[in-house]
């Protein structure tokens, strides 16, 4: 009985189980019935003849040792395929008629408006749909098509799906009102900001839903715009990490303070673009990657 060779959708339906972890999240993501999945990856093996997935005494099916070694030329075929007629699309489409943009909050507002500005004039016929949003939100948007290029912070969660290069960083550092009361401590004794509410910026992402980053104190309050939670830190209503530049007129002229906080001293917040491996590259798109990369090498440290 002759039962073909193996399919493209066979493969994806292989990397979709190992990338979810079970056939019930392939079905899932895929949007297909469980039993699809379930043949396919079957009628796979048999085309291969070898057994992909040990099902034996787990819930959870694990690779084999064939299917480990398949998975890296499964996913090599499946990318190529990708490029492909991702390469094909933007060359019958062109320039693009219309661009989804998701920008991190924590980007310097004065270069994204800059490189903005810039687009506007360089394509004038283009359509752009701007997003800015915080951590997750920035790769959801990019994974549900909301946006063709995101500018994102550290990676959260990765996703195969998505190509992500770093263009850059930010300092963030600690700081509060001069009247509150860890900005008086120097240096903050171990286990202090504890006590003290903590302004932290909301992920409204589904993506990293109920998860925190960099959140030390019990006591919080979640904001989803990083404007609000730097004008609650001067009015001192508690304390919370910023971006530098945000901040600097503010430690300059005395209306913040940075802590000294052993459990955040700063950190780099580094960004990266971000965009679907089956997304095409037009002019417009790389065009804005090129540009927010060079402004952001212009902010300093």
């Amino acid at each position: 009985m002759n039962i073909g060779h193996p399919t493209l959708d066979q493969l994806r339906l292989f990397l979709a189980v190992v990338d979810e972890g079970s056939f019930n999240g392939a079905a899932r993501k895929l949007g297909r019935a469980i039993s699809v999945i379930s043949y396919g990856v079957t009628t796979l093996e048999a085309q291969l003849g070898v057994s992909l997935f040990d099902r034996e005494g787990s819930r959870k099916p694990v690779l084999t040792a064939a299917g480990k070694a398949m998975l890296a030329q499964a996913r090599a075929v499946a990318d190529q395929v990708d490029a492909l007629m991702a390469g094909v699309l933007s060359f019958n489409q062109g320039l693009e008629a219309e661009l989804g943009l998701a920008v991190d909050v924590m980007f310097p507002t004065h270069l994204m408006a800059e490189v903005l500005r810039e687009f506007q004039h360089e394509f004038p016929t283009v359509r752009l749909r701007l997003h800015v949003e915080a951590l997750g939100a920035i790769a959801a948007l990019v994974m549900d098509r909301a946006a063709d290029l995101g500018i994102g912070g550290p990676e959260l969660v990765p996703l195969s799906e998505l190509e992500r290069i770093a263009i850059g960083a930010v300092d963030m550092i600690p700081v509060a009102a001069p009247a509150y009361p860890l900005a008086r401590m120097d240096p903050v004794p171990p286990g202090e900001v504890r006590k003290h509410r903590q302004l932290v910026l909301t992920d409204r992402s589904r993506l990293t839903e109920g998860k925190d980053f960099s959140v030390f104190s019990a006591n919080t309050w979640r904001l989803g715009d990083l404007g609000a939670r730097h004008a609650l830190l001067r009015e001192g209503i508690g304390w919370g990490s910023m971006p530098a530049h945000a901040v600097a007129a503010d430690l300059a002229e005395g209306r913040l303070v940075r802590l000294a906080v052993p459990e955040a001293p700063g950190m780099a917040y580094t960004f990266h673009a971000l965009w679907r491996r089956d997304c095409p590259t037009g002019p417009a798109r790389a065009w804005l990657l090129d540009a927010f990369k060079a402004r952001l090498a212009q902010c300093p440290s």
